[in-house]
């Protein structure tokens, strides 16, 4: 049973994070540098210990930086050390750049975050079947609250020259851009939408975005290297797979502005000032302060309308670290991973960004330079409990998530991630597969802080009892989760229908042997059972299937399932062939009552074929049975 769990759960994670969020773990927390040599000393020995070859840092506070370099190797081939200019990618961090841009054109009086986008930009195709009482507007497509799907992995595949331009880029591929509930309600990561926005600035300006970011921003934050096109030659670093030796080929993505930036450590070190100077650059203000200050703050998603002060504002997250509470944004790419925070109350910040697809060392880099950064600084006030909401019995029961990033994603997640909710000792306690048994102490009104026993409290709200309205009750946090109640008979119902379909397909490995063994004894040959034993093993081995190559191309995922592939064709064949073999198995189990059929095989037969129907039934509505990942 456990190790159906963990190949279930490893799909999930797999599918769900094309761009890397922080990876969580339970590593103890390093013991703190006391000074720069220290901590170099400790970064040095992660980059050796998880096969990382470089990474790219800064640490930078308001009046100047600390700490700018490169330490590793940017290139084995070419035997190059990693430097402070050495350009790395940086993922998702671009992002910022396109909400800067939007404000910048805000502050002009050009457009408004809350303008629609059909009215600035008619020709980009989206559906969205609520554009009349809910449209989307502007601010939705900075804060990922368009309700649109993430991309597809065609989209992510597609390998963009440099010439290409946004709009093309736009029009290669339209189908993920398509709207799953109002806009303006829930949170999910999504690719399009800063690159949507961008597209309305090149529209608004007649400039290419690239260049509008170049001569607004880059140069007068004094990013002297940083470019979103492909570098020259010997001047960015090799991305690597975990192993530290293969390397990645450079990755033209067509969203160009969603996450293709190459900048060194100087240039981010450029940025962080800027940030925590509050627009402010080589002694002239690029952007109002007023405009760093409402990209920390989320405010189209229905937890922000109703209060909840934490979650993703403009291209800018909060994070709550070992009790501090840091504003940013991450990213991440084939080979690299890249962190960029700042506490604007204490006048620091920091950013890395490695060569490698290694969580590990990710993880490990990021606990180290925070511990550094924050040894002599005092921890926030945590806000004081208060009473549970007059209406907190209200909320307990069953919930199940109502945001997926990646609808194709959603038929697994609804069922690992169903939750129960419960009220007690004064506390909110939730429960899911994975995350038993979570604390959250109410802090203000229906807002709640994270507990951890482990862990400093939480210095910041971070979930919200929302208003109950026409869409029923549900609950959101910062982290993009939305969670919708069900009612308590559809939540045990399901989660029995799933146990008695992962036992009936356990039940066939573990009892396949000894039918194999008994079809080569003469004496236990039973050709009229023959049918009854072979399809369901037919059917689970095209699942087992299913799930391996998925894992197998984890390493090269886009480019192995975004195109028509050996691994995308054989996807799309094996889970034809679980729902071919189901729906064939259970025909011959009802048909299976004719002489030399046992009684006892029959029974078995008719079980566990009709937990495989079930199963074939669910993956279809889900769209798993004959997916083309390439289409």
């Amino acid at each position: 049973m456990k190790w159906i769990i963990r190949v279930v759960l490893l799909f999930l994670l797999t599918w769900g994070c094309l761009a890397a969020d922080k990876p969580a773990g339970k590593d103890e927390k390093p013991k703190p540098a006391q000074s720069i040599d220290e901590l170099r000393q400790q970064i040095e020995k992660i980059l050796k210990d998880t096969h990382t070859n470089g990474v790219s840092i800064a640490i930078v506070h308001k009046n100047g930086p600390e700490w700018v370099t490169g330490l590793g190797m940017a290139d084995l081939a070419g035997n190059r050390a990693a430097t402070a200019d050495t350009l790395f990618r940086i993922g998702s961090t671009s992002k910022t750049f396109v909400s800067l841009s939007i404000l910048m054109l805000v502050d002009q009086g050009k457009l408004s975050l809350d303008d629609p986008l059909h009215t600035l930009a008619p020709e980009v195709w989206f559906d969205n079947p609520w554009e009349s009482s809910d449209p989307v507007r502007v601010v939705n497509l900075l804060e990922h609250t368009t309700g649109w799907d993430d991309l597809h992995f065609r989209e992510y595949a597609k390998q963009a020259p440099d010439s290409m331009s946004l709009r093309e880029g736009l029009d290669y591929d339209h189908h993920s851009r398509t709207s799953r509930w109002p806009p303006g309600t829930r949170m999910a990561y999504c690719n399009a939408g800063p690159a949507v926005a961008a597209y309305v600035v090149e529209k608004i300006t007649g400039q290419r975005f690239e260049d509008f970011v170049q001569q607004n921003l880059f140069n007068p934050m004094g990013m002297k290297t940083a470019t979103y096109f492909e570098p020259a030659p010997g001047t960015a670093t090799t991305l690597y797979h975990p192993d530290g030796r293969t390397p990645f080929p450079y990755s033209h993505i067509i969203m160009r502005p969603a996450g293709a930036i190459n900048a060194s450590a100087n240039d981010m070190a450029a940025y962080l000032e800027f940030d925590l100077n509050r627009g402010a650059a080589n002694g002239k203000q690029v952007v109002p302060s007023p405009d760093i200050d409402r990209m920390e703050s989320p405010k189209s998603t229905w937890a922000a309308k109703e209060g909840l002060i934490a979650g993703y504002g403009l291209s800018n997250f909060w994070s709550v670290e070992d009790g501090f509470v840091y504003h940013g944004h991450d990213g991440g790419v084939d080979g690299g991973l890249t962190d960029m925070s700042y506490m604007p109350d204490y006048g620091v910040g920091y950013f890395f960004s490695i060569n490698s697809e290694s969580g590990d060392a990710f993880e490990k880099v990021g606990k180290a330079v925070r511990a550094y950064i924050t040894h002599s600084l005092q921890k926030p006030v945590v806000p004081p409990v208060a009473q549970l909401p007059v209406n907190a019995a209200d909320y307990a029961g069953w919930y199940e998530p109502d945001s997926p990033r990646t609808e194709p994603s959603h038929f697994i997640g609804r069922l690992v991630r169903l939750s129960r909710v419960r009220f007690e000792d004064g506390k909110m306690i939730s429960s899911a597969l994975g995350s038993w048994h979570q604390v959250h102490i109410p802090v203000e009104g229906a807002q709640f802080r994270f507990e951890d026993k482990e862990a400093p409290p939480d210095p910041v709200a971070t979930l919200e009892l929302l208003t109950p309205n026409t869409e029923g009750r549900f609950i959101q946090t910062d982290s993009q989760t939305t969670m919708r109640r069900i009612p308590g008979w559809f939540a045990i119902g399901e989660i029995l229908v799933a146990g008695f379909v992962v036992l009936s397909i356990f039940s066939i490995v573990l009892y396949a042997p000894f039918w194999m063994i008994g079809g080569l004894m003469r004496s236990r040959r039973r050709p009229a059972e023959r049918a009854m034993r072979w399809w369901p093993l037919i059917a689970v081995f095209s699942l087992v299937a299913f799930v391996v190559i998925f894992i197998l191309c984890s390493e090269d995922l886009i480019e192995r399932l975004g195109n028509f592939t050996v691994w995308s064709a054989a996807l799309w064949v094996v889970s034809l062939l679980f729902g071919l073999a189901s729906v064939v198995s259970f025909l011959v189990a009802l048909r299976g009552s004719g002489e030399g059929v046992r009684p006892g095989v029959r029974r078995f037969s008719r079980v566990v074929s009709t937990a495989l129907l079930i199963a074939a039934a669910y993956l279809t509505y889900w769209g798993i049975i004959g997916i083309r990942t390439w289409a």
